[in-house]
């Protein structure tokens, strides 16, 4: 496939000087792709780091590539996901798990590649207030304020309480394959806390569980919360700071302190679009990397009219002060203990739209980790599904077009690189263990809570190992 890009780049028209009242005026594009499909139809979900999607709509960044784009809100993920495999929607705002999971057949099967990462962090993990009052005592004070990162070890024994006195301790992720389900139960197993695996013959993912999750659908996380169904929820913005609006949660942790700068949603398409339609996907790829460009240049100077952007009903439709509290720099912990948090929302910055392999083979083990993958797997075969939904050539491709019209500069891109990054060091996660994209076993095999090599779960069990 790689071959049919390469030769796309050959494919591409100049637009030569147009008349206008028998005067010559150039035309804005001096080299436009020949795109295959002029009218698309994306979907997202009613979050703020859907960003990219709208900006590149609003600034016109995809009819400056040819492209008429409408942007779609879908009900949930699963919906999302059906959409874009039945070819109703051309592409989507995606969970980076959600491609992964489809092309290794794990829930509705289909072959999703992504040739465009959407942003870095932007999750927090959010707690009643009532479970707020239960943990406050085993949190550190310095200067009146509760010091960060607070650990799911002062969560331990909230949760023990639950469970002594006969109640289930619930939290709510968005979805089985979604980031927020493996940073929730990352978060949790740090601190002791097991969250339940997964098998083939039980997807509730609540086996041994000490904390139960279950899947609720972003918008609604805070009235869950406030019903009392769930005790707490990972979700993203602008989620966590409705809670805190409302006065009904806390939000006790991000994603940034869980594991510094880690990858979030994906852009995604069905393998059978892109070798369909080659420069239609470089042109929707240069767009999406100029509008994250745009989101981070100038130190963030751009976020207020993203806030603007982003609060419109079509969008996200919150009040522009809800989504301003985490998208301008800042992170509102409990009301009134705002924080400064520069990357909480990355959409450009450390190179965050290359799709790395790494970030793919994280997804694969937390997968491995809880059961989802059931069986374990060699080294070889996690680069291998990394290397056949993640593409950062087609990245490079549209990269390398954008350098040479001077929309960005050459300097913003790893061109070197083979894919993968650089080791997470322990210090830029929460339980102190380093992360090696390129040794996935001894990754999973070095975590203190989840599956091991040889390790399976049948019926209520772990067995092997």
């Amino acid at each position: 496939m790689t071959g049919i890009f390469k030769a796309s780049a050959r494919m591409r028209k100049t637009i030569g000087a147009t008349a206008l009242l028998g005067m010559a005026v150039s035309s804005v594009q001096a080299d436009m792709l020949d795109v295959e499909k002029d009218e698309l139809t994306f979907g997202f979900i009613k979050l703020t780091d859907m960003a990219p999607l709208a900006v590149a709509k609003e600034l016109h960044y995809f009819e400056d590539e040819g492209l008429y784009v409408t942007l779609e809100p879908q009900a949930n993920w699963k919906v999302l996901l059906d959409r874009v495999i039945t070819g109703e929607l051309d592409g989507a705002h995606m969970l980076a798990g959600q491609p992964l999971a489809a092309t290794i057949g794990f829930g509705t099967e289909a072959h999703i590649v992504t040739p465009f990462s959407m942003d870095l962090n932007g999750n927090g993990i959010t707690v009643s207030t009532e479970v707020w009052e239960m943990m406050k005592e085993h949190i550190p004070v310095e200067g009146g304020k509760p010091v960060h990162p607070i650990k799911a070890d002062a969560l331990k024994p909230v949760v023990d309480r639950f469970r002594a006195e006969g109640r289930s301790f619930n939290m709510g992720m968005v979805f089985p394959v979604s980031t927020h389900n493996y940073e929730l139960r990352y978060w949790l197993a740090s601190g002791g806390i097991h969250p339940g695996f997964y098998s083939p013959t039980d997807a509730s993912g609540q086996i041994k569980a000490e904390a139960l999750l279950s899947v609720t659908p972003p918008p609604q996380m805070p009235a869950t919360l406030e019903a009392g169904t769930i005790h707490g929820y990972c979700v993203g913005e602008p989620w966590n700071q409705q809670a805190v609006f409302k006065g009904i949660g806390v939000p006790v942790i991000t994603d940034y302190e869980i594991w510094k700068n880690n990858p979030e949603k994906v852009f995604g398409l069905t393998a059978e679009f892109v070798e369909e339609n080659p420069n239609t996907t470089l042109a929707i790829t240069k767009a999406l990397i100029r509008a994250a460009k745009w989101l981070d240049e100038n130190d963030n100077a751009n976020r207020m009219e993203a806030v603007e952007i982003l609060s419109k009903p079509e969008y996200v439709g919150a009040d522009a002060e809800v989504i301003a509290n985490s998208m301008t720099g800042t992170f509102e912990y409990e009301k009134g203990d705002k924080r400064a948090v520069p990357d909480f929302n990355v959409f450009y910055r450390y190179f965050a739209t290359y799709p790395f392999y790494s970030d793919a083979v994280w997804y694969l083990t937390q997968m491995r980790r809880w059961g989802q993958i059931p069986e374990a797997k060699p080294d070889n075969w996690y680069d291998e599904v990394a290397k056949s939904v993640y593409r950062p050539d087609l990245y490079l491709e549209a990269a390398r077009m954008l350098v040479e019209e001077g929309h960005v500069d050459e300097a913003d891109f790893p061109w070197d690189s083979d894919g993968y990054r650089a080791p997470t060091p322990a210090a830029d996660i929460i339980d102190g263990v380093a992360y090696d994209g390129r040794k996935p076993n001894a990754y999973i095999d070095s975590l203190p809570i989840g599956l091991k090599s040889g390790q399976t779960v049948e019926g209520t069990e772990v067995v092997g190992g």
